[in-house]
C-alpha cells in the first residue's frame, strides 16, 4: 500500500494542521500517512478501523494513529475533521499504537486555531507557539478506554469480526471456547494473550463501539440495547455510564 501523503505533509515543520468536511456515511478507504495523525471530529462521529482493531471517536474524543498505520475511516453524520499530522519525534508522549484520547476545551480551541495556521508557519512566531502548545496538549491528552483490538490468531479473529457484525451481549466464554474447540482455561489464556483484555472487557468495548455510531445516527437507546442482546435499556445504560461516565441518551444529544 502506498503512503497517502497530504499535499503539505512534506514541508519541514514538526506538525501540520489540515481540515476536511465529509458528508454523512462517507468512507475513506484504507490508507496510511508518513506522519502520525491526531484525528479529531469537530462535528459528527468517526469510526476508525485498522488490521489490529477498531476505534470510535465521538464528540470530545480523538484518535491517535501512529505513522505508517493502515487505516480506514467511516463518518457518522456530517463530519468536520481537524487533523494534525505530526513527525513521530515531535510527540513522544503518545503510544506507538492507535488509541482514543480525550479532547480538553483548551485542546479543542487549539485545534480550531491551528486550522488557520499555514503549513510553512514561522517557527519563532505566534503560529509556531500555537503549534508547540498544540503538540504539548496532544502529548498529555488522557487515554479513553474505547478500543476493540483484533487478535492475530485467525480463528479467534473470525469470531471477533463476526461479533462486531452481529454483537450479542449475552455471549459467553464457554460458548466461544466450544466454538474454538478449547477448554475454558485455554481459551481465556489465548484471548487475553491475543487482545490484552479479558473476554468480558472486550465484549463490553465491542458493544460500545457498535452503539456509539447508532446513537450518533439518532437511534433510540431501547432499540440499541435490544440490538446488542440486552434484555432492556436499563442494563445497557448502566454499563455505558460505568465505562464512559454519561448515559447513552446524554451521549446521543452530544452527537446531534
Amino acid at each position: 500500500m502506498d503512503i497517502d501523503a497530504e499535499p503539505d505533509e512534506i514541508v519541514d515543520r514538526p506538525a501540520i494542521a489540515v481540515g476536511h468536511d465529509f458528508p454523512d456515511s462517507h468512507e475513506l478507504a484504507e490508507h496510511r500517512h508518513q506522519r502520525s495523525q491526531f484525528l479529531y471530529a469537530a462535528t459528527g462521529v468517526m469510526a476508525v478501523s485498522t488490521p489490529n482493531g477498531a476505534w470510535v471517536a465521538p464528540p470530545e474524543r480523538a484518535v491517535w494513529i501512529p505513522a505508517g498505520t493502515p487505516h480506514s475511516v467511516r463518518m457518522v453524520g456530517a463530519v468536520q475533521t481537524r487533523s494534525v499530522l505530526i513527525e513521530p519525534a515531535a510527540c513522544p508522549g503518545r503510544d506507538v499504537k492507535c488509541e482514543v484520547v480525550g479532547v480538553s476545551p483548551l485542546l479543542r480551541h487549539l485545534l480550531a486555531a491551528a486550522a488557520d495556521v499555514p503549513s510553512e508557519y514561522n517557527l519563532a512566531g505566534r503560529d509556531g507557539m500555537v503549534m508547540n502548545l498544540l503538540l504539548a496538549e496532544i502529548s498529555i491528552a488522557p487515554l479513553i478506554p474505547l478500543a476493540v483490538p483484533f487478535p492475530a490468531h485467525n480463528a479467534l479473529a473470525q469470531l471477533c469480526h463476526a461479533f462486531l457484525r452481529r454483537p450479542d451481549a449475552t455471549s459467553t466464554i464457554d460458548g466461544w471456547a466450544d466454538l474454538m474447540g478449547m477448554n475454558r482455561r485455554t481459551f481465556t489464556r489465548l484471548f487475553r494473550g491475543q487482545t490484552g483484555m479479558s473476554f468480558a472487557e472486550w465484549r463490553q468495548q465491542a458493544c460500545i463501539s457498535v452503539a456509539l455510531p447508532k446513537l450518533a445516527a439518532g437511534a433510540s437507546v431501547t432499540s440499541i440495547a435490544y440490538d446488542l442482546g440486552y434484555d432492556g435499556p436499563g442494563n445497557f445504560s448502566t454499563m455505558f455510564k460505568r465505562v464512559l461516565g454519561v448515559t447513552p441518551s446524554s451521549y446521543g444529544k452530544l452527537c446531534n
